[in-house]
């Protein structure tokens, strides 16, 4: 009997980048061809360095469809292999959150080594929620992407790959995580959690910066994308230290602060902050929005009523994250994706460098 062929699975949201945002900003459309054609080149990846077996979600936007037929009609011996290729198509599609919840909860139980989700913060928040401590890689393909990096398919692979062969056993990171609570229900963010003062989901994205009224982040950077950005070009926090941070908003002529922030593609506005404070691990904050909205990762998703009290703390339990560029730096001192030739080639390529 064989040993089992190292497993990955791969998530692929149709809906990512489709939101409200589109009307209002001029954010990036990955469409269904480009998203199915990242997944071919993260299979061809994956195949290179000795993945043996790839799960792959199934969807109602056409990208499984796509990768089915490239399957049917590549040619291995020219295009190169593929690990054999299983889709999950067991649970009913719901065109919702759910079809991620459900795809990467059987893909671990299948004994996924490694998650790939292809989406932005809200599909990496779900797809976090159910990988518990298999590796989670997160390539951006979403309208506000402070989350997923921006890799290229072939190289995201490759590192994605070799974490998930046990080639590379560095490169990665526990991310933090906030836990926001309201009555009985409990959300987790990724990137941040802001409550504005509108009174309700509606079209769930946030866009308006004279609603907002508090902001709570895992991590904010300079370069960062998203409502995060306020934070990134004020008080910094990287991804690898274990606080976080937290805002006060301000209309702009009463603030302490006037930020010129990306809030969303295409989209820099002049945001006011009041004060803002390094926000520890397990200090839990009790929101001071009594009536009004709460949305994580840039998204509404609770709405405040006055009768009940919410509160938000900063765990360092976030999922488990590959960081693309420390895996492949580790293989270039490792050798991990070389292999040494015989003296008599070298000889040969040292000759033909000095021509």
């Amino acid at each position: 009997m064989g040993a089992r062929p190292v497993t990955v699975g791969v998530v692929a949201n149709p809906a990512s980048g489709r939101d409200i945002r589109r009307l209002v900003a001029q954010a990036s459309v990955f469409p269904t061809a480009e998203k199915a054609n990242m997944v071919r080149r993260l299979l061809s990846a994956f195949a290179s360095v000795g993945v043996g077996r790839a799960l792959l979600s199934t969807d109602l936007g056409g990208i499984s469809a796509a990768v089915l037929r490239a399957l049917r009609t590549r040619r291995p011996e020219r295009e190169g292999p593929w690990p054999l290729v299983e889709f999950c198509d067991e649970d009913p599609l719901t065109g919702t959150a759910d079809d991620t919840t459900n795809a990467v909860t059987r893909m671990v139980a299948a004994g996924a080594e490694l998650i790939v989700c292809l989406g932005g913060d809200g599909t990496a928040r779900v797809a976090a929620g159910a990988c518990g401590d298999v590796p989670l890689l997160a390539l951006s393909t979403g309208t506000n992407n402070a989350f997923p990096k921006m890799h290229e398919a072939t190289v995201a692979g490759l590192a994605g790959g070799l974490v998930a062969t046990g080639a590379i056993t560095t490169g990665i990171r526990r991310a933090g995580l906030l836990e926001v609570t309201a009555g009985d229900r409990t959300e987790p963010a990724l990137v941040d959690v802001c409550t504005s003062t509108a009174r309700h989901v509606a079209s769930r994205a946030l866009w308006d910066p004279t609603l907002l009224a508090e902001l709570f982040c895992t991590f904010a950077e300079p370069d960062g994308i998203g409502l995060s950005s306020v934070a990134g070009q004020l008080c910094p926090s990287p991804r690898d230290e274990p606080t976080g941070v937290a805002l006060t908003f301000a209309p702009p002529e009463e603030a302490a602060w006037v930020v010129h922030a990306p809030i969303a593609p295409g989209l820099v506005v002049p945001v006011g902050v009041r004060s803002w404070r390094r926000l520890p691990v397990g200090e839990r904050v009790a929101i001071g929005v009594p009536h009004g909205v709460i949305a994580v990762d840039g998204e509404r998703e609770l709405e405040l009523s006055g009768d009940t009290a919410a509160t938000v703390r900063l765990s360092e339990e976030g999922p488990r994250c590959v960081d693309v560029a420390a895996v492949l730096a580790e293989a270039a001192r490792t050798g991990s994706l070389r292999t040494e030739q015989s003296q008599s080639h070298r000889r040969l390529g040292e000759e033909l460098s000095a021509l």
